[in-house]
């Protein structure tokens, strides 16, 4: 299956102004290596046949009729190829000239695009040689034996997605075509192109494409005239961008003097999806009337295995960068400790507990605190930090979490809760022996107990602790763990967790806090609730009880983000980490372990606390996810059997 991905091409030829045949030969050259790298659609340059910088020699006879003759021979060299080849020329119509993208698959012409809007200002004067091809009506043009209606607005079907055309200067418009287009159901957009090369002017171009792209939710490819072009004033760099959705996917170096060709591949179905999340896209599309618009079906394409080229990061919640990564840690905090600020502003609290296991997740909730109560200007010792061993609490968090809770200034309590464990297990009948789960739960449930009670006492409020990675796979005990007064963590994946803790670990000023928050780092995830191995180390590792947490994200990212289902995840992740310790077998089992705990565990989160969103994922049953809790998972644990 391609999962909706569609190979897209974007190819500068070399050129020679008014010299059509030696254009198209390096065109076919370009089309071949399309072909061999799997490319559905290629897409070239503005006014490629002819060059674009003709000037009056587009009034040429000899040079219309060149070009013609030109493009019959294209179409003959691609009579036998599935690909979609889109090149640029001059049309005569109607007593004008019209820049146009001409449309061609298996020999023949599926469509013809005329310029909406010829570039006029400073060194471009196209409207010296060119019309608009609205001040067209009912066109209509002859060429290599064809005649093609062309239109303002058209849109080309084929099997696997819908694309539309602007060009050059189009997109440079206040309002440009691709907008319109994409309304009427363009998924991507062909941009044949012929930009001068200024400096600084390709940063801008980036930058143009990345957000129409965005604004479309679209595809975008763009291709620009490149060498070759006339120098007699200008230099044209031959820049191509593939784009999707605001994310550059591929490019090219400009100013090289040898034809180039970028390809990858657009995401169609992952296109589709943003658009049906976001309303206003249809809402908009609804104004936007589709009566003059010409539909064209291009022939079906053999299908061909499906190799991406484009990358997919194995932590798509991390930044790639360093600095866009404390960036992001610290906007990241500064929206817990704002969401906590005015949580204790509005019920007028001046004191919070949190309980202290000296692991991951409380010591966020714990930094979050105090970064809260430093710009409030409250005193730290409002900070009730309660550490409670149990039975499975390890030295290493015990020191941990006493040492940190000194160390920030916050008020520390310690409350044992073997004896009450014991007492209950007791009451209720339960050998301790036996390390079950209610063994484990009445353990949760003992610390929430005291939290919460601490909390009446102090007329506090109890910070809860968990996070996003736990609460999708539910990984947290039922009015236990899972419940407090106010979750902090709740919208942080565990991976950006660790990141977040490892930011303010770099910009503290005090080495003693520095190194027990990298040792909080270092230390294997666990709830400790069994008891440890004899030499004092974790026995419990969660990470190898539910899967590592690296592959959960991944796959809650794809889930929530996306709505992808579970084969093309599967794929995604193959790719993603290839070369990492986790081989096809078992990515498959994380998965399948990841979708049933996913939907059996959704009555956990359909009675969440408040808790600030820090990102674009969530789990909060009040907007970012609503979901039936007896939801049946079959189609999706079926798929996930059949990888």
């Amino acid at each position: 299956m391609k999962y909706g991905f569609v190979k897209i091409g974007a190819g500068v030829p070399e050129i020679k102004v008014a010299d059509p045949q030696f254009n198209v030969e390096e065109i076919e050259k370009l089309v071949l290596k399309a072909q061999a790298r799997g490319v559905e659609i290629l897409v070239t340059p503005e006014l490629g046949i002819t060059g674009y910088t003709c000037q009056d020699l587009f009034f040429q006879q000899t040079l219309m009729e060149e070009a013609e003759v030109a493009l019959m021979k294209l179409m003959d060299f691609t009579r036998s190829m599935d690909m979609i080849i889109v090149v640029g020329m001059p049309v005569a119509c109607q007593g004008a000239l019209l820049d146009c993208a001409v449309v061609l698959q298996k020999g023949k012409i599926m469509g013809i695009v005329a310029k909406t809007f010829p570039a006029n200002s400073r060194e471009c004067c196209e409207k010296r040689w060119f019309t608009s091809i609205q001040d067209m009506k009912d066109a209509k043009v002859w060429l290599c034996g064809e005649q093609v209606e062309i239109r303002q607005h058209q849109l080309f079907n084929t099997p696997s997605c819908t694309f539309a055309i602007e060009i050059g200067n189009d997109l440079h418009a206040p309002k440009a075509p691709s907008t319109d287009l994409s309304l009427m159901g363009a998924e991507i957009i062909l941009n044949l192109a012929a930009d001068s090369a200024l400096a600084g002017k390709d940063e801008y171009l980036r930058n143009l494409v990345g957000t129409q792209s965005a604004r479309c939710m679209a595809g975008y490819v763009y291709a620009g005239a490149g060498f070759g072009e006339s120098s007699t004033d200008l230099v044209f760099g031959g820049l191509a961008l593939i784009c999707e959705n605001g994310n550059m996917l591929a490019e090219n170096l400009p100013f090289a003097m040898e034809a180039q060709l970028v390809s990858s591949e657009i995401d169609v179905e992952y296109i589709r999806g943003e658009r049906r999340k976001n309303i206003s896209f249809a809402d908009v599309a609804k104004s936007v009337p589709c009566t003059d618009c010409l539909c064209i079906d291009t022939d079906m394409m053999v299908s061909q295995n499906l190799e991406l080229t484009r990358t997919y990061s194995s932590h798509p919640f991390t930044p790639s960068s360093k600095e866009a990564m404390d960036k992001r840690m610290e906007e990241i905090f500064n929206i817990q400790t704002l969401g906590l600020a005015k949580r204790l502003k509005h019920t007028g609290y001046k004191k919070v507990v949190i309980g202290i296991s000296g692991g991951l997740d409380s010591t966020l909730a714990l930094l979050v605190a105090v970064g809260t109560y430093d710009r409030m200007g409250l005193d730290r010792k409002g900070i009730v930090g309660v550490t409670m061993p149990g039975f499975g609490t390890t030295d290493r968090t015990y020191t941990n979490a006493v040492s940190l809770m000194k160390q920030l200034g916050i008020t520390l309590r310690e409350v044992s809760i073997k004896d009450a464990c014991l007492q209950h297990f007791k009451d209720i009948n339960h050998n301790p022996a036996k390390h079950d789960v209610t063994y484990e739960n009445s353990q949760a449930r003992e610390r929430t107990q005291i939290l919460m009670d601490i909390a009446n006492q102090e007329n506090a409020m109890v910070v809860g602790t968990g996070d996003l990675s736990e609460l999708a796979l539910g990984w947290a005990t039922y009015n236990g763990d899972h419940m407090s007064m106010y979750s902090v963590n709740g919208s942080v994946p565990k991976t950006i967790v660790r990141h977040v803790v490892a930011w303010y670990a770099e910009v503290q000023k005090s080495t003693a806090t520095r190194d027990i928050l990298k040792d909080v780092i270092d230390t294997p995830i666990s709830p400790e609730l069994v008891p440890a191995h004899d030499n004092g180390e974790i026995k419990q590792k969660t990470e190898d009880l539910v899967g590592p947490y690296e592959l959960h994200d991944f796959f809650l990212y794809h889930v929530l983000r996306h709505g992808f289902r579970p084969g093309k995840i599967y794929m995604l992740a193959r790719y993603a980490f290839n070369g990492s310790p986790y081989d096809d077998a078992t990515i498959k089992k994380w998965l399948t372990v990841f979708y049933r705990r996913f939907f059996n565990q959704q009555f956990k989160r359909s009675c969440l606390p408040d808790g600030p969103k820090v990102g674009t994922c969530g789990l909060s049953p009040r907007g970012d996810w609503s979901m039936p809790s007896d939801a049946s998972s079959a189609s999706w644990l079926k798929e996930c059997e059949n990888l």
